[in-house]
């Protein structure tokens, strides 16, 4: 990497809001937008301290995914939900002028401010996922999602997953789990825009058990990853 590194902060999914606009389509909804489908739960006061820590610049969105996704891909078959996705073309437009362009937009102006100061960029992108799905449990407290075609952020993630495993031995920490960090997301596409020489770009996952727990663990943890990323 070079010496130069600007760390950029994400949260796409940081809270279950509906917008006053919307709230019918959501009636009777409220324990789905409660739960891991309406945001990922836990993960924004994290996003929230890494970036004051290290006084980085800070986007993130606290409307729930089930409106819009903002990881999402315009081309995505998930970016709208069950409940909106059956509304009209002029309405789903409206949304993503609204909610999803300018949070892609601003995305890519803080990457290309960072670049133009002269830095490398290292794009955090703060996300949660839940210990069970679909009837299956998820083996990981932490996942490091990268494109493993990048060579940068491939070191990057085996230095950290390194790291951790000697800082904390119990942590349960995989590469590219539980999901592929190459697949649709907002970092995938800022990807295609700046090099891999100015971007770096990291989807950090954290099980939800860890901040539902809200124990020293989940202290311990956070510390630790602030301390990988300080140095």
């Amino acid at each position: 990497m070079n010496e130069k590194v600007g760390l950029f902060i994400s949260c796409e999914h940081g809270g279950n809001r509906v917008p006053d606009a919307y709230r019918e389509l959501f009636k009777g909804r409220q324990a789905l937008l409660d739960s891991h489908r309406g945001y990922d739960i836990g993960i924004l006061p994290f996003a929230e301290r890494i970036a004051a820590r290290f006084d980085a610049p800070l986007l993130s969105s606290t409307v729930s995914r089930l409106l819009v996704d903002l990881n999402r891909s315009l081309a995505s078959r998930s970016l709208f939900s069950e409940m909106t996705r059956n509304l009209s073309q002029e309405e789903r437009l409206h949304i993503l002028r609204y909610y999803h362009q300018p949070y892609w937009k601003s995305a890519a102006e803080i990457v290309a401010g960072i670049v133009a100061d002269g830095c490398q960029v290292l794009h955090l992108s703060m996300h949660s996922f839940t210990p069970v799905l679909n009837g299956q449990l998820r083996n990981a407290d932490l996942g490091l999602l990268y494109d493993p075609n990048r060579t940068a952020e491939t070191s990057l993630c085996l230095q950290w997953k390194k790291s951790l495993t000697v800082r904390c031995p119990q942590l349960r920490v995989r590469r590219n789990y539980p999901y592929r960090g190459n697949a649709d997301a907002l970092v995938t596409a800022l990807r295609k825009q700046f090099s891999a020489r100015d971007y770096l770009g990291i989807e950090l996952e954290v099980n939800q058990c860890l901040p539902l727990s809200n124990t020293s663990r989940w202290q311990q943890v956070q510390d630790e990853l602030l301390a990988i990323l300080a140095n």
